[in-house]
C-alpha cells in the first residue's frame, strides 16, 4: 500500500465549523451538550448527520440498534469497507468533542477525497455507534457490542431508563431503527478518533496519542446494610453504621488501585445512600466500584481483594453485604497494522506523538472483536471530558483528523 502524501491534508475550518453546528443540538446549560441517545435531541443530531453525508455523496444504511453507515464507494467493488467514526450521543452534562470529533472527522475526510477527486480502492464507511455513553441505557458501548456479538440484541432492547422506557421502544419512537441484521456488515479495518479524556498528551505537549491498548474495566454494585438510627442518640458502640462501612471500603479501594501504579486505577463514582437525612446513620448504602488496568490479571486480583477486603470490613462491623459484577470488558490489544498506519502516519505528517493507553471505553474496544482496529487521540485542556467544560483547540482537531484520513486512505488504499 502507498502512503498518501504529506501535503494530503483536511480542512480545518470546515471540520470546526461542523463541530460548532452539531453542538447547537442539545445545548447543555454551562456551555456544553446534553444529547443523551435516543431523546429527540439525539434523532435531530442524527437527521443534521445524514443530511451532511448525503450532500457528499454518502448512501446511509441503518441497522436494527439504530447504527448508522454512511458509505463512500470504492473502486473495487469485491473489497471489503474500511470504517471509521464514534458516537454522536453525549453525557447529560457532556461536552462538544467527546464522540462527535470521530464522527464528523470521519465525515471530514470524505469531503476531503471529494475535493481531491481521490479514489480508493475500498469503500470506506464512517459510523455513528448508538449509545456509546450509557449514561441513559446502560452500559455503555451498546450498540457496538451487540454488533460485535458481546451483548444480545433483544436484552438491549429491554433495557429501562431511569423513567421506565426501553431501549427498543425508544429507538423506534426517535425513528432510527433500522432493518439492517446487526453485524452482518464486514470490515477491512475500523478507525476511531477521540478527544484523550486524560491529562498525558497535553501535559507532554504531543499532539497525538497512538493508542495501542485500551484498559480493560470491571463493575461491581456494593450494597451494604445496616441499621438506620438517629444520629444523637444512638451510642457508639451500638451503631450499625452503613456509611462508615462503605468509607472502609473506599480507601480499600484506593489501597488496592495505588498497589498496581501506574497504569492500574480504581474509585467508586455512582453512590447512593438511605435514608440520606442529616440526623439519620445511613442504614443502606450502594456503590459501585469502578477498577480499570490494561492487564486482565491485575483487574482479576483486584476484583478478588476487595471482595475478600469489603467482606471483612462488613463483617466486622455486623454489616450485610452483596456484590455483584454488573459490567465490564478485558483489557484490549490493538492491530498491530492499524496502530502502525496510525503511527506511519503521524511521522508523514510532522506531528508530535507518544503511545497511550486509552483509560476509558470506546466503541472501538468491542470492534476490535470484530476487525482489525486503532485509534487515534488528540488531547484535551486539563484532560477533562464527561463536562460541559470539556475543551480542545481547533488545531489539536485538525492534526487529530489529519492522522485519522492519512491511516484510514493508506488502509483503503488510493487509487492513482
Amino acid at each position: 500500500m502507498a502512503a498518501p502524501a504529506a501535503n494530503l491534508k483536511i480542512n480545518g475550518e470546515r471540520l470546526w465549523d461542523s463541530l460548532m453546528e452539531m453542538a447547537k443540538i442539545g445545548p447543555g446549560v454551562a456551555g456544553g451538550n446534553n444529547r443523551q441517545t435516543l431523546t429527540d435531541e439525539d434523532g435531530e443530531g442524527r437527521h443534521l448527520f445524514q443530511d451532511w453525508c448525503t450532500a457528499a455523496g454518502l448512501t446511509m444504511g441503518v441497522d436494527q440498534m439504530g447504527n448508522m453507515f454512511a458509505r463512500r464507494e470504492g473502486t473495487d467493488p469485491d473489497a471489503l469497507p474500511v470504517y471509521v467514526g464514534s458516537h454522536l450521543d453525549t453525557q447529560p452534562t457532556g461536552g462538544k468533542y467527546d464522540g462527535v470529533l470521530g464522527v464528523l472527522g470521519g465525515l471530514e475526510i470524505i469531503r476531503t477525497l471529494n475535493d481531491l477527486d481521490i479514489k480508493t480502492k475500498h469503500p470506506i464507511v464512517v459510523t455513528n455507534w448508538t449509545n456509546e455513553e450509557g449514561t441513559r441505557f446502560a452500559p455503555a458501548m451498546l450498540a457496538s457490542g451487540v454488533f460485535a456479538g458481546v451483548l444480545e440484541q433483544d436484552w438491549a432492547y429491554g433495557i429501562e431508563d431511569a423513567n421506565g422506557k426501553k431501549f427498543g421502544e425508544e429507538l423506534e419512537r426517535i425513528g432510527w431503527k433500522g432493518e439492517e441484521e446487526v453485524g452482518a456488515r464486514k470490515m477491512h479495518a475500523f478507525f476511531e478518533l477521540h478527544i484523550e479524556q486524560g491529562p498525558i498528551l497535553e501535559a507532554e505537549g504531543k499532539e497525538i496519542g497512538v493508542v495501542t491498548h485500551g484498559q480493560g474495566l470491571s463493575w461491581t454494585q456494593v450494597t451494604v446494610t445496616g441499621k438506620d438510627s438517629h444520629t444523637g442518640s444512638t451510642p457508639m458502640p451500638m451503631r450499625k453504621n452503613a456509611g462508615l462501612g462503605m468509607a472502609k471500603m473506599l480507601q480499600l479501594v484506593d489501597d488496592i488501585a495505588w498497589s498496581h501504579k501506574p497504569d492500574a486505577v480504581g474509585a467508586a463514582g455512582h453512590i447512593d445512600v438511605f435514608p440520606n437525612s442529616r440526623n439519620v446513620i445511613p442504614g443502606k448504602v450502594v456503590f459501585t466500584v469502578d477498577f480499570r488496568s490494561p492487564d486482565l490479571d491485575t483487574i482479576t486480583d483486584m476484583e478478588q481483594r476487595f471482595d475478600k477486603g469489603a467482606r471483612e470490613i462488613a463483617a466486622e462491623m455486623g454489616l450485610g453485604i452483596e456484590l455483584e459484577k454488573v459490567g465490564g470488558f478485558d483489557p484490549v490489544t490493538f492491530d498491530e497494522g492499524c496502530v502502525t498506519a496510525v503511527r506511519d502516519a503521524a511521522e508523514r505528517l510532522g506531528y508530535s506523538h507518544r503511545n497511550i493507553i486509552s483509560g476509558a471505553g470506546h466503541d472501538a474496544c468491542w470492534i476490535n472483536k470484530s476487525a482489525p482496529t486503532a485509534m487515534v487521540m488528540c488531547p484535551c485542556v486539563d484532560g477533562l471530558s464527561h463536562n460541559e467544560a470539556e475543551d480542545i483547540s481547533k488545531e489539536w482537531a485538525t492534526a487529530g483528523a489529519d492522522v485519522l484520513m492519512h491511516a484510514v486512505v493508506e488502509t483503503a488504499e488510493i487509487v492513482e
